[in-house]
Order: structure tokens, then sequence, then C-alpha cells
């Protein structure tokens, strides 16, 4: 019985496990079953997505295809109607040329139909002068030739009249036209820059308090004169001047020394050959540098830069020169400025024209005093210190030693006699200024006719008394224009001179 029912249950397991295991594997196979069916809807979903995705892409590529051709097609169309447009104006064109040639064809045929013509009248009408030159001539009993010499004569002097009036109103419209716009820039600019001028002698005072200090200066046996002038190079003169001692020298530089270090001696009191030399030792080096600083002060003062030191040293020199009695360094100041500001006027680079100005009488003040002409001079120093060739030509040609190659030469000649003409910056020689004038009259004194001559207001007018009964008022007019030839011809002067011819006609009566 136990055994029975031991088998029975044993059996009763195995059949349990086997249906559980089928039924186990009927579920797994209807699960797979599923996921393989949700996999193949998923791929199918994954397939359509793909090919709508496939499709929008095919269908976006299209639509940019079509847009870009498109656009070409319509350039393509544009750029035929422009051929087109271009094809139908140069058709046009040609037919219009065409159309011209044959109207120039026309004109020509008819201007030489015309030619024709007239080639014909003017043989014609140079029969019928000849005709008529031979009828007057047999007439008059002159010849062509005889007739046109009397001719000549009788207008001659009518020619000459109206030839000289012409030349008048020419002139004067020429004055009124051209120089208008010149003397505006030139008073404006003499106007814009004053200066005050420093007459220099070539002897310089030096005041003492007594003349005690004379005695001292001059020392046992004269050996302190002696001393100091040995070590200056100027003259000292010590005479029965009161309160006074003359230091005489040509070189200006010089004669500063001297009176610095003399003015040093005497207020020290010791004064002795070797204190002497020392002191003008000192004296000429603190000189030296006032010169340098000088130079850079005046450089600066210009808004001139890029000068070589050795030409700032020489602009420096100059505050102790003069020319004819015009300071130097002053003189060029202001011609610089002068020179600045008409080339702006005219348009010019002012800084060069500035440079120019104040380097122009650079020449005067060399260290070796070469014989040349301080124009030539002063443009090799500017060409040797590497300036702007428009600076040497400047330079060399303001007194026409060399020729003018730029626009800024004849400005800085023209400054530079602007600057020398002030009133009073310069003193000129009486006797020259006398012999000019006494010349000046002289020659109108030469024509004749003339009784007397007046030169006046500095020369820069000459009156010219006439007899009317020996010169018309046409031949004054003649007079007047052949004497300011001759002057231009013969003589050197400033600026221009005018020339005024009197011609009085009096008539006198006396009531008895």
């Amino acid at each position: 019985m136990n055994i029975t029912l031991i088998v029975v249950a044993v059996v009763s397991a195995v059949v349990g496990g086997v249906i559980t295991l089928i039924v186990m594997k009927a579920g797994q196979k209807s699960k797979s079953a599923r996921i393989i069916q949700e996999a193949e809807a998923e791929a199918e979903m994954i397939k359509k997505d793909k090919i709508l995705q496939a499709k929008e892409k095919f269908l976006q590529l299209k639509s940019e295809h079509e847009r870009f051709i498109n656009e070409k097609n319509s350039k393509i169309s544009q750029a035929e109607n422009r051929l087109k447009q271009k094809e139908a104006s140069i058709s046009q064109k040609i037919e219009e040329l065409n159309r011209k040639k044959k109207e120039v064809d026309v004109i020509k045929d008819n201007l030489s139909t015309q030619i024709n013509i007239v080639e014909k009248k003017s043989e014609e009408l140079e029969k019928m002068h000849k005709t008529q030159v031979e009828q007057l001539e047999s007439i008059s009993g002159l010849s062509v030739e005889d007739a046109k010499a009397q001719l000549i004569e009788s207008l001659k002097a009518e020619a000459k009249t109206e030839a000289m009036s012409y030349i008048n109103e020419i002139m004067d419209e020429a004055k009124m036209t051209a120089n208008k716009e010149s003397k505006r820039i030139v008073i404006q600019t003499i106007q814009r820059v004053a200066s005050e001028y420093a007459v220099e002698n070539s002897v310089t005072v030096f005041h003492i308090d007594n003349d005690d200090i004379k005695g001292r200066i001059i020392g046992r046996e004269g050996r302190n004169i002696r001393a100091l002038e040995a070590a200056t190079g100027v003259e000292i003169i010590v005479d029965d001047t009161p309160e006074a001692i003359i230091l005489s020298a040509f070189d200006p530089v010089r004669r500063e020394i001297a009176r610095l270090a003399l003015h040093q001696l005497v207020t020290d009191g010791r004064i002795h050959p070797a204190r002497i030399e020392e002191v003008v030792a000192k004296t000429q080096k603190m000189v030296e540098d006032e010169i340098i600083e000088t130079g850079k002060r005046t450089a600066i003062d210009l808004g001139i830069h890029g000068l070589h030191p050795e030409l700032i040293r020489l602009i420096g020199k100059m505050k102790y020169r003069s020319s004819y009695g015009q300071n130097l360094l002053q003189h060029s100041r202001e011609v610089a400025n002068l020179a600045a500001i008409m080339a702006s006027e005219l348009g010019l680079n002012p800084r060069v024209a500035k440079r120019a100005g104040l380097l122009h009488d650079i020449g005067k003040v060399p260290d070796d005093e070469p014989e040349l002409p301080h124009a030539i001079l002063g443009m090799n120093l500017a060409t040797k210190y590497k300036e702007k060739p428009d600076v040497c030509n400047a330079i060399g040609a303001h007194h026409d030693e060399v020729e003018m190659n730029t626009l800024i030469a004849p400005i800085i000649q023209v400054c530079d006699a602007i600057s020398g003409a002030r009133p009073g910056a310069r003193r000129e020689v009486v006797e020259s200024y006398i012999k000019r004038l006494k010349d000046l009259e002289d020659l109108a004194l030469s024509y004749p006719g003339v009784l007397k001559t007046y030169a006046i207001q500095a020369g820069r007018e000459l009156r010219v008394i006439v007899g009317s009964e020996k010169i018309t008022d046409t031949e004054a007019e003649t007079l007047s224009f052949d004497i300011s030839k001759k002057i231009q011809d013969e003589m050197t002067y400033p600026g221009q001179i005018k020339i005024t011819v009197i011609r009085e006609t009096r008539a006198i009566n006396y009531a008895k």
C-alpha cells in the first residue's frame, strides 16, 4: 500500500513536472512570438518614417534645385535682354553714323562747290583790283609803292599816339588786376609781422663807476690792457671820456666776450694777466653756450625741428651780427615769419618757407669766412648739413646768385627785401643815396625839351617839367614812357619809380 502510494506520488510528481514544463515552453513561445511581432511592427514604423524623411529630403532638394535653375534662367534672360538692348543701341548708332556720314558728304560737296565759286570770284576781284589800281596810278601819277609810303608817313604819328595810349591802358589794367592780390598779400604779411631793430656799431661802450678803475684796467706799464687785448682780440680804448671805456672790434662776438669779461674783472676787483686769461676763457665758454641756447630757443619759437646742431649754433651766432645796422637774427626771424605767412596765402608749404627764411642769411656767420657770396656759402652749408633741396635753392637764389628752381625761392627773396626795406630797419650810406637821386634827375634832364627835374619821396617819384612850346601833350606821354624804360635798363633801385611829366601852358596879360 505504501509502495503504491509512493509510486503514485512519484508518477504524479513526474506528470506534474512534465505538464509544468510543457506549459512553460508554450508560454515562452507565445512571448517570443509577441516580441517578434512587436519588433516587426516597430521596424515597419521605422521604415515608414525613413521613407517619409527621404521623400521630404528629396522634395526639399528638388525645390532648391528648381529655385537655383529659375535664378540661373532669370539671370540668363536678363543678360539676353541687355545684349538685345545693346545690339539695338549699337544698330541705332550705326544708322545715325551712316546718316551723319551722308550729311557730311553732302556738306562736303556743297563746300567744294562754294570754294570753287569763291575762287572764281576771288580771281574776278583780283582782276578788278588790278584794273582799279592801274586806273588810280594813271589818274594820280603815283605808283603803288609811292602811295603806300605816303600813307605810312601820314599814319605813323597817329599810329604811334594810339599805340602809346593803348600801352598805357594795358599797363594800368595790368596793375589794377595783377597787383591787387599781390599787394593784399604783401601788405597783410607786413602788418602781421612787426619787430623792433637795434642799431649796432663796431664799438661797444663799457661804463664804469669812477675813473680810478681805468688805471687798474691799464695795469702797471699797460700789462693788464695788453693781456686783455691779446686774450679777446678786441682793441680797448681808454681815453678822457668820463666813466667809459670803448671796446672796438668788427667781430661783435669778440666785443661781447670782452665786455662780459671786463665786467666780471671790475666786479671781482682782481685784475692781473693770469686772472684775465682765466676770466676770458670762462666768458668765452659762457658765450658759446649762450649762442647754442639762443639757436635752440629760436628754432623752438619758430616751430622748426630737425636742424643740425651746427646750423643751430650758427643761428645763435647771428644774434651778435648785423647787416646795414639791422640785427641779423631779428632779420632772419622776421623773414621766416613773413615767408610762412606769404606761403600760406599762396597755398604753399609754410614750414619749408619758414625754414628757408630762417636760414637764408646763414652764410653771413661762418667760422672760416671763405671768399664766396654769403648766399652761395649759406647754400653750401645747408647742403652739407642735409637740408632739403627746396631750402638750399631758396638760400642760394635770394640774391640771384643761382637760378630759382622752386616757388619758395622768390618768396624768400621778396620777404628779405620787405624786411630790409622797413623804415628805420637799415642804414643806407648818405652819399650813395644822394648820388642815386642825382643820377635819376640827370637821366631825365638828358632828354630834349626838359626844363627841370625833381626826385621826390626818397627817389620813388620823379617829376619832369617840360616846355610847353617844345613838347606837345602827346609827346609828353611818349617822354614819360621813354624815361621809365631807360631807368629800368640803366639804373638799380628798390621798389618802383613813378615818372610824372608836367607840361604847363600859361597865358599872362597885364591890365594897365
